[in-house]
């Protein structure tokens, strides 16, 4: 006690590590969930990546050395893209951590951030599914009548949910997080008020996907809540759960929820639809992004190749007059054309 207060008389101040209280990392996430839950779009995907890593550190102190982080990042059987995900979030919960004081640093940063495939392209029926042993399944030769068969029998409660992804082509963000307030099914309109661009737009709705949401309609108990809700009304979070499990029992390979978007931008491109309309569809501000997604199946670009065959034939038709001895007919005249004769050959 004496030497404490000699060291106070000479200005001597205690050590940080004894003044601080001691902040475990289920506190950065709680307040990382609160500042998703209210600024972003995709929040019940970040409360479910915020979940899992609250459950493995939640009862550790804030400060993780970050060979501890980096095993459990390694030890996860994720996709590139999934491990860049949970590893901007742990960056955003020490973020936050920080601009609140309750940490000085951020081990995320020192985590390596993993190459992705942004060319990787995949649609319904661009594969043939895996052979199976399942009776239900053997008569289903496409990928999605493979899918539906399995949903129909599994999960038929979700079979709204993928009829509205694949006729809408909305971010799974944009689609587990509409509210009743945002769907006009009389306009056949969806208002997103705050896009991945950060602008609103509008999504129009197909006779599929307007039947879609009638369905939902019909069981849902709060006219102005959440679209997508459990049995008993409780907001879904997304498609993990079950989709997975479906995709798995289908024998669909390397295929996952967001190819259902692949899928609603090919097949746009393929029934003729212009890229700029279709880029519109998607809510991408370039149509250099639309095109990632515009990929168009072998048959069709083997179809559009097809028809330069079509220039040939006028040729063709000329070497066999010519050969049979038939005379052709001049194209071309030294004398100024008039008449009917003009219009013609104008419009030729």
């Amino acid at each position: 006690m004496r030497k404490r207060k000699t060291e106070v008389l000479s200005g001597k101040k205690l050590p940080e590590k004894l003044r601080a209280r001691l902040v475990r990392f289920e506190e950065l996430a709680n307040d990382a969930e609160t500042y998703c839950k209210a600024n972003n779009q995709g929040q019940q995907f970040d409360r479910y990546r915020i979940g899992r890593l609250k459950a493995e550190f939640g009862s550790r102190p804030a400060v993780i050395p970050i060979e501890d982080l980096r095993k459990w990042f390694d030890d996860q059987e994720w996709e590139d893209a999934t491990h860049n995900r949970y590893k901007t979030m742990l960056s955003l919960i020490y973020r936050l951590g920080i601009e609140n004081g309750k940490v000085q640093s951020n081990p995320a940063k020192l985590l390596k951030h993993k190459r992705e495939d942004n060319g990787r392209m995949r649609f319904l029926n661009q594969l043939s599914p895996s052979k199976t042993q399942l009776e239900y399944l053997k008569a289903c030769i496409d990928e999605e009548s493979r899918l539906r068969a399995v949903i129909l029998k599994h999960y038929s409660q979700h079979m709204p949910e993928f009829e509205i992804a694949l006729n809408t082509g909305m971010r799974p963000s944009e689609q587990y997080g509409l509210f009743w307030n945002r769907v006009d099914l009389t306009r056949k309109l969806i208002t997103i008020p705050k896009s991945k661009n950060g602008k609103t737009r509008h999504v129009p709705l197909n006779s599929v996907a307007v039947a879609a949401f009638k369905l939902l309609q019909a069981r849902s108990l709060n006219p102005v809540g959440p679209v997508f809700v459990t049995i008993n009304g409780e907001p879904l979070h997304g498609y993990k759960h079950w989709f997975d499990t479906v995709v798995s029992e289908a024998g669909i390979r390397d295929f996952t929820w967001y190819c259902l978007r692949h899928t609603f931008a090919s097949r746009l491109v393929m029934s003729g639809a212009d890229l700029r309309t279709v880029a519109e569809l998607m809510g991408h501000k370039t149509i250099q992004m639309t095109m990632r997604y515009a990929h168009l199946a072998p048959a069709h670009q083997l179809a559009a190749v097809e028809r330069l065959a079509a220039f040939h034939l006028p040729s063709a038709h000329a070497e066999s007059q010519t050969a049979s001895g038939e005379p052709i007919a001049a194209t071309s005249s030294t004398e100024p054309e008039t008449g009917e004769l003009a219009t013609s050959a104008a419009v030729n």
